[in-house]
């Protein structure tokens, strides 16, 4: 699970202040994870990662007044938005892994060229850009757990705070992941995993492929500059 050479964090769990991570175990209880799976039940199942936008049926929930949106709240305040979201899932057919990296890009209405902005990529028909670290490092990453997540499920796996280090050069990165350990961030039907939106994480196939969905979802309080907009959720 961890990569090689580095030790697993050690208990208690880490928090989101410290850490740059932290669980909330049966955050989300059935009647939402059902209002969740039905809005997105009509979706691809052959695709590893959707990138979702436009399903009016998620908006109460992830909204920072909602229940799933509140966790987002407790970490950046109540002026939060969601701004871009992402369905995973893990089967048998769709089953891979992901080397350590941050998250670098958000995804915008319109292309504008504005100063520190790029580069400009397409995914899945939606507008991505690369900020500037400092709006990353405002932003805070929800994950929903719609299965359980055992470790030989693919759990995500963290380095905790690794976040607080600006943006890391890929060169370097094997070197932070080992100075800093790794969290294996397991969890439960209804657990949600909120996290820095910069933290170095990383995902493992799985060893027991099964339904390994999990709703991601990426807030912000801060407006882009000069015209550029948050797409939203």
């Amino acid at each position: 699970m961890p990569a090689p050479g580095s030790e697993t964090y050690p208990s208690p769990f880490p928090t989101f202040d410290h850490d740059g991570a932290q669980i909330f175990r049966s955050a989300i209880g059935p009647a939402e994870l059902e209002a969740i799976e039905k809005a997105v039940e009509d979706l691809p199942a052959d695709r590893a990662g959707i990138r979702l936008y436009g399903i009016t049926q998620l908006c109460a929930l992830l909204q920072a007044s909602g229940v799933i949106g509140r966790i987002a709240a407790s970490a950046l305040g109540s002026n939060c938005r969601p701004v871009r979201a992402i369905l995973f899932d893990k089967t048998a057919a769709t089953n891979w892994g992901l080397q350590w990296h941050q998250d670098r890009t958000i995804v915008v209405k319109e292309k504008i060229e504005v100063e520190g902005f790029g580069p400009w990529t397409v995914k899945q028909g939606l507008l991505h850009v690369e900020p500037p670290f400092e709006l990353l490092a405002g932003m805070a990453t929800l994950r929903i757990h719609l299965d359980p997540v055992p470790e030989t499920n693919a759990p995500l796996l963290v380095a905790p705070g690794s976040h607080k280090l600006g943006r890391i050069p890929v060169n370097e990165v094997p070197d932070v992941v080992e100075r800093h350990g790794v969290y294996v961030c397991t969890a439960s039907r209804g657990d949600i995993w909120l996290y820095a939106t910069p933290i170095l994480h990383a995902s493992e196939a799985s060893l027991d492929p099964f339904h390994r969905r999990v709703l991601q979802v990426d807030y912000a309080t801060a407006d882009l500059p000069s015209g550029l907009e948050w797409l939203g959720v």
